[in-house]
């Protein structure tokens, strides 16, 4: 049998063995714990920044905005290659009068000038005009409404406008050839009118600074391979002098005796036919 001392040393050595092997099986099962923890980690870190990946080639505001922007470039670049920056015109046409006693009063008669246009983009500019011309003018007063003649007043009368304008031409891309180089436009705009009379007898009136509005229609022909352009234009100006819708004028400066009824009455607007020659920058 064996003794006391060699059962306490057995029991000793038995216990340490199974010691190291509790905690070996410790370790391994810690490792494989970590191990399984960072494979999961990187697995959903690569599993989202693949989802964002998709997220961000099939996101239809980004396509949309990158088509806009391709648009826009096709647009900027097609100004640029076949556009106009600016054109200096010089004007040429007939002035004639519309409505009210203007018709009786004035005679229609040339008129020139030039303008000057930028252009925004392809279809829209903006620009400033000046015109000028001398009409015959003959009318008379009389000493009562429906009266007997006091005095025939004939001479000329100036009339100068200084206008901005703004015009749209038409998109003619889906027209024939030869309806596209017409270049067909429409144009509006305001503007401070001069009215200046030369007469055989002076009137008390100072000349007449008004404003007046303006609408209207054209075309542009290209001409020496787009360095210049050949233009026709139809305009309508509405305007009121002073003494519109009025039937007196005022021969003494605002006297009582001088303040006398008018045959015609002074009143109407203006309509304009103008041809155009014209330098593209």
């Amino acid at each position: 049998m064996k003794s006391i001392k060699e059962i306490m040393m057995q029991a000793t050595q038995d216990a340490q063995n199974i010691h190291k092997t509790v905690s070996f099986s410790s370790i391994q099962r810690s490792g494989r714990i970590v191990i399984f923890c960072l494979v999961l980690l990187f697995s959903n870190f690569g599993f989202s920044q693949s989802e964002t990946d998709g997220d961000e080639s099939f996101d239809p505001f980004s396509d949309y905005n990158e088509f806009e922007q391709e648009v826009q470039e096709e647009a900027d670049i097609n100004f640029l290659r076949n556009g106009r920056y600016l054109t200096l015109a010089f004007n040429l046409g007939y002035r004639g009068f519309i409505g009210g006693g203007f018709t009786e009063a004035y005679r229609g008669s040339i008129n020139y000038g030039a303008e000057f246009n930028y252009f925004f983009d392809m279809q829209l500019s903006g620009g400033l005009s000046y015109l000028s011309g001398d009409h015959g003018v003959a009318f008379r007063s009389l000493n009562a409404p429906g009266g007997t003649q006091v005095n025939p007043y004939s001479g000329n009368v100036n009339i100068q406008m200084i206008d901005f304008h703004m015009k749209y031409y038409f998109n003619s891309d889906n027209v024939t050839k030869g309806l596209a180089d017409l270049n067909p436009y429409m144009s509006v705009g305001s503007g401070y009118y001069i009215r200046t009379y030369s007469l055989n007898q002076s009137l008390a009136a100072d000349p007449d600074r008004v404003v007046g509005f303006k609408i209207g229609t054209g075309i542009e022909i290209p001409l020496m391979r787009r360095q210049a352009y050949f233009g026709a234009q139809v305009t309508y100006r509405y305007v009121q002098f002073p003494d519109e819708n009025k039937e007196f004028i005022d021969e003494e400066g605002g006297l009582p005796s001088g303040i006398r009824p008018v045959d015609p009455k002074l009143d109407g607007d203006i309509y304009e036919l103008n041809f155009l020659i014209g330098l593209n920058f």
